[in-house]
């Protein structure tokens, strides 16, 4: 398959995947964007094994890179977007947002292992050989990224793959 097929094909949810690493629709798209750029470059190489994998690391490491990265630099401001009304949204579309708002703000290996577990539906070995470790360090920043997620949403909080959904 060819790198125009490739990104024809599994553009958008390569795209998703940035968004849901980053917490943030255009800062997701520029890095789907840059990491393509990268991997064009590439392509002969990274077609001839398993460029699914391949790319969705690029994106994991990009993202981690970015994040410590601007971790310094960014201030926090209150949301200051118009608050959705109770009439034209759903509670379960505003508790799920709540819920994406605190996953961003988890440390970047672990928002990754939340979203890699929990959206990409991926096992514990697939995410182990994206982040470079262990399974059990897997296990332990999913275990410590669901414990400050529950301190902050509460005790309910009950997360299941989500198979692809749009954040």
């Amino acid at each position: 398959m060819d790198f125009d097929d490739y990104v024809r094909a599994r553009g958008a949810a390569l795209v998703r995947l940035a968004r849901l690493l980053t917490g943030d629709r255009h800062r997701g798209e520029d890095l789907a964007q840059e990491v393509l750029a990268r991997a064009y470059a590439r392509w002969s190489r990274i077609s001839a094994a398993n460029p699914e994998a391949y790319l969705r690391r690029m994106l994991v490491n990009a993202a981690i890179t970015r994040w410590r990265r601007l971790s310094s630099r960014e201030i926090v401001v209150a949301d200051t977007g118009d608050s959705a009304s109770r009439r034209d949204v759903e509670s379960e579309v505003v508790e799920r947002d709540a819920l994406w708002r605190h996953v961003r703000q988890l440390p970047a290996k672990q928002r990754a292992a939340i979203v890699l577990r929990y959206y990409e539906d991926l096992d514990d070995a697939s995410i182990a050989a994206l982040l470079s470790c262990s399974t059990v360090t897997v296990r332990t920043q999913v275990k410590r990224a669901l414990a400050t997620l529950r301190g902050k949403v509460g005790a309910d909080v009950a997360l299941t793959p989500t198979g692809g959904h749009d954040d």
